[in-house]
């Protein structure tokens, strides 16, 4: 968040969250939101975000990043074991289709710049069960920035829709399961018993550390119509306060 903030990587932010979350196999993740100053346009958006493979000549720091950290799959034919598979089909929609420029999108996210190898696009040979052709279409969204400094998986969207923002508080992952009298209901018991949580997390969680922050922080007002805030009053201060009610975060607010 410092590196992200501070020195304004992606121009000035107007604020921003995050949640950390933990997979099952206990390594933890970090979901990150940012509120802009200056609206990106959809003409912008090939500046920041990249949905290709990189050119190995001119970036081979960046193409050895980009395809050993952000390719999905390759799944569906190609893989069908592949975890994100369901009903045949890839859960996270992979793969995308050909698209020549950006496209501003309906469902919160834009259709990123993907050409296919008839339009300069890019392919590389991956080990897949055999040897696969990975192109465009299986290159998960990144940053070339945060991709070339943190060296990991980064999936950095441009969000333009309120359906779009609803992932970063999803919550933890739960299952519940078995067969139980009708008639018993412990709902602590199935809480627990719901609830997974790794080392890795317990730790996390034992020495304080943060799993949810937002900038500016949140203040939810006591809403109340006018002159209708609660007051508390004894009998010394009764006539007191009822000459001069005693202000609220809402009127505060307004103030």
């Amino acid at each position: 968040m410092n590196y992200i903030v501070k020195p304004k990587v992606f121009d000035a932010i107007r604020c921003w969250m995050y949640s950390v979350e933990w997979q099952k196999r206990g390594l933890p993740h970090a979901h990150i939101l940012l509120w802009m100053f200056d609206k990106v346009r959809p003409d912008h958006i090939d500046s920041i975000i990249s949905a290709e493979i990189p050119d190995p000549e001119t970036d081979p720091e960046l193409h050895s990043v980009v395809t050993t950290n952000m390719i999905h799959g390759p799944c569906g034919t190609q893989n069908p074991g592949s975890p994100c598979m369901q009903n045949g089909n890839c859960s996270k929609r992979f793969p995308r289709p050909f698209v020549a420029d950006t496209i501003s999108g309906i469902d919160g996210y834009p259709l990123y710049r993907r050409r296919s190898p008839d339009d300069n696009g890019r392919s590389i040979i991956m080990k897949v069960k055999g040897k696969d052709m990975v192109d465009n279409r299986w290159i998960v969204p990144y940053c070339p920035l945060l991709s070339k400094t943190f060296s990991n998986h980064c999936n950095v969207e441009y969000c333009n829709s309120i359906k779009s923002i609803k992932y970063v508080n999803k919550g933890s992952d739960m299952a519940v399961f078995g067969i139980a009298d009708p008639n018993a209901n412990d709902e602590v018991m199935k809480f627990q018993l719901g609830r997974y949580m790794s080392c890795n997390e317990a730790i996390w969680r034992l020495f304080s550390f943060a799993i949810h922050e937002r900038h500016p922080t949140v203040v939810h007002l006591a809403v109340h119509l006018e002159n209708g805030q609660r007051v508390y009053f004894t009998e010394a201060n009764a006539a007191q306060r009822a000459e001069r009610p005693p202000a609220t975060t809402m009127t505060n607010f307004f103030s």
